[in-house]
């Protein structure tokens, strides 16, 4: 493998692979929050907030972590205003303390925060700004959930980056991605390279998983799953991974590391793989492995598709998990790249409306076609050009998908957004 492609895919990893505290984008936006409280030297007296639909979307229904059960934009920018930690990024609200929640029932009482909607046409954007007397902070994050592109106080820039605002912004070293050369990567790769933020992956992963089985947080989608379904592998690897999604959308406080900038997708890209490699004994080196070349196969499918739309991100993980799995098999890169196919065919009607507790039924489904994708090539079976969606060639499929979900669903983003505003 060309040593340039080799640095910047374990690269990738490194970026893509952190760690974040509950659903990532009411805590991008409690991220804006305390960067704008930090920049404005006082407590806001009135907050002006301007995001996309897609913002709104995925902020609506979920419970932001350390906020005490409560919901929605107006929690999640006042929560970072109020004791946020701008220095910890996505785990920004991890330092809650016990008086904070006071502090911010009070302020939600008395500070007046106006919602618009932002007309760029990337579907990430989140602008806030913050007045207090004379002084005004103004925090821009675009593209991506720690993208800050402008920071202003009293209309002097603090910080000023250069953006497109195009509806699919990608990073250049994404485009080097391909199925032939992860499946190269994962097999070659050394691993203390990238051993760090996988082993964080499986110790955070699996902890909220195990949490969401033990205790009862949202539609309890993992729990219902082992007591109908039982302790098989194939049902255990949909329940893991549900159940730590039952956790993070309802209000869990562990952190995940995610993937594509979500932490379902972070869950479902690997909790499958782990709990195959357990059944399955195998040595924790080809786990490693396997997760590497799963968390790269769910960004590269997520990388044409953008970080927000209509179309719901844990597919493309669930083709990840499935290409993982299959590699702990003994797959190379044909049974991969067949799975990833027959997985993309199966589901890739799945829509996103929101991030909420159905989260975790669709990660399970997910998982389901990842693993008979799997199943079908090991059984002889596979789609083939022409099935619908499904054209010649593991890159030509994937694009497809990219196209499909960026272009062919804008309008469908829209009409879930007025669904979901009542509209």
């Amino acid at each position: 493998m060309e040593k340039n492609l080799y640095d910047e895919y374990s690269k990738i990893l490194r970026e893509e692979l952190v760690p974040a505290m509950g659903c990532t984008e009411p805590i991008s936006l409690a991220y804006a929050g305390a960067l704008a409280a930090k920049h404005l030297n006082a407590l806001p007296e009135r907050i002006d907030l301007m995001v996309s639909g897609n913002i709104i979307k995925n902020v609506k229904s979920v419970i932001v972590p350390n906020t005490g059960g409560r919901k929605g934009l107006r929690t999640a920018v006042s929560a970072g205003v109020v004791y946020g930690d701008s220095e910890r990024e996505l785990e920004v609200l991890s330092r809650v303390k016990e008086d904070d929640l006071k502090k911010l029932d009070d302020f939600l009482d008395k500070v007046e925060i106006h919602i618009s909607t932002s007309d760029y046409m990337n579907p990430f954007d989140i602008q806030v700004r913050a007045y207090a007397g004379e002084d005004e902070s103004f925090v821009h994050i675009f593209a991506n959930h720690t993208n800050v592109v402008e920071i202003k106080r009293n209309g002097e820039y603090v910080l000023r980056k250069e953006f497109k605002d195009e509806p699919l912004a990608v990073k250049e070293n994404r485009r080097l991605l391909t199925v032939e050369n992860i499946v190269e990567y994962g097999d070659t790769v050394d691993l203390e390279e990238i051993r760090e933020v996988l082993e964080r992956q499986i110790e955070y992963n699996m902890a909220i998983a195990e949490t969401g089985l033990s205790e009862d947080y949202g539609a309890t989608i993992g729990k219902i799953l082992l007591k109908a379904y039982g302790d098989g592998v194939q049902n255990k690897a949909k329940a893991y991974a549900a159940a730590g999604s039952d956790a993070r959308m309802n209000g869990c406080e562990l952190p995940v590391v995610i993937n594509s900038g979500s932490g379902n997708q972070g869950i479902t890209s690997s909790v499958p793989v782990i709990v195959y490699a357990k059944e399955l004994g195998a040595p924790h080196e080809k786990l490693l492995r396997a997760l590497a070349i799963s968390n790269l196969i769910s960004i590269h499918i997520k990388t044409g598709i953008g970080s927000l739309s209509a179309y719901c991100g844990v597919t493309s993980a669930g083709a990840g998990a499935g290409a993982g799995i299959s590699y702990l098999h003994g797959g190379g890169y044909k049974e991969i790249a067949h799975t990833i196919v027959n997985t993309l065919a199966i589901n890739s009607g799945m829509i996103c409306d929101g991030a909420k507790s159905s989260c975790a039924a669709k990660i399970a489904s997910a998982v389901e076609s990842g693993l008979l994708g799997m199943k079908m090539y090991q059984q002889g079976s596979q789609f083939y050009d022409g099935d619908g969606i499904v054209i010649k060639g593991v890159e030509n499929t994937i694009n497809a998908i990219g196209l499909l979900a960026r272009e062919g669903m804008h309008e469908t983003d829209k009409e879930i957004l007025k669904i979901m505003m009542g509209e």
